[in-house]
């Protein structure tokens, strides 16, 4: 009988022992089978306040244009000191009647007038005859050798109230609000970074002063110039009144360029009276000012 129940305990043991690993063995191959967890999703930080901050990275802005290009057009080469004879040459009076353009401006004497892109003078001279010994003409151009030869110039004829100044496009180095008139002639279309330029313009000029931009005509495809070297009267105000100018007239009566003239309205806190003669009330687009 001893016998007997000992062998029957040997045998209980081993079934309970393969019984135990065979549910071990099913165990272990769920948990092989089961998908893993996903990992957990990151929590908003709070910020002082208790409130979660969501803010995610800004992501960067992108070109308007791609290089050497501005809202669409391309923007011209600077047209280097050693091509300056051509801005002297004879046609040039009969062409651009400079003159003329500069009658239509009513320039007072005694004003500051600023020739932005003088290069060597050719309209600086012009204007300092207009504004006499009381007016200031401050002449400004990127290169150093166009700066040269405007001095060279000017002591030629006699003429000392040009001050030549080298600027940038970063920098007009024209004084604040003491500007009276502006004029570009053939030279906006050249600027690498026209907001920079034009909001450095705008700074220099005095409430009610006026920003004129001679520029050969984009419309007319027979206008002897290449393309990058003109503009159309749409591109122009599309570039320049966004920047804090107000359109006032386009004269459209030289051969093959427009005159195109914007103002810089008065600010609230700009109180500086205006010259007389020298602007300030926008003018029709049928009356030259």
């Amino acid at each position: 009988m001893p016998r007997v129940r000992a062998g029957f305990a040997t045998r209980f043991v081993a079934l309970l022992l393969a019984v135990l690993l065979t549910s071990a063995s099913e165990l272990c191959a769920q948990q092989a089978d089961a998908p893993a967890p996903a990992e957990p999703k990151p929590v908003a930080a709070a910020d002082r306040s208790g409130t979660k901050n969501t803010r995610t990275a800004p992501r960067p802005k992108a070109r308007r244009d791609r290089p050497g290009f501005y809202m669409g057009r391309p923007i011209a080469d600077v047209m280097s000191w050693q091509g300056v004879d051509w801005l002297f040459r004879e046609t040039r009076v009969d062409e651009e009647q400079p003159e003329a353009m500069l009658d239509a401006l009513k320039i007072p004497p005694g004003a500051t007038v600023a020739d932005v892109g003088a290069v060597a003078g050719y309209h600086s001279l012009r204007l300092a005859r207009r504004v006499g010994p009381g007016g200031t003409v401050l002449a400004t151009d990127v290169q150093p050798e166009m700066i040269q030869l405007l001095k060279q110039n000017a002591q030629a004829a006699g003429v000392n109230n040009i001050k030549p100044l080298l600027c940038s496009s970063k920098n007009s180095m024209l004084p604040d609000g003491k500007v009276d008139l502006i004029l570009m002639v053939d030279v906006y279309h050249e600027c690498t970074d026209p907001e920079t330029t034009l909001r450095g313009l705008r700074k220099a000029l005095r409430a009610g002063g006026r920003l004129v931009l001679v520029e050969f005509r984009g419309e007319d495809p027979e206008v002897p110039i290449k393309p990058e070297h003109k503009m159309t009267l749409e591109q122009v105000r599309r570039e320049v009144e966004p920047q804090g100018f107000a359109f006032v007239t386009s004269l459209e009566f030289l051969p093959w360029q427009h005159i195109i003239i914007f103002d810089k309205p008065a600010d609230k806190e700009e109180t500086t009276p205006a010259k007389p003669g020298t602007g300030g009330t926008r003018a029709s687009a049928e009356q030259p000012r």
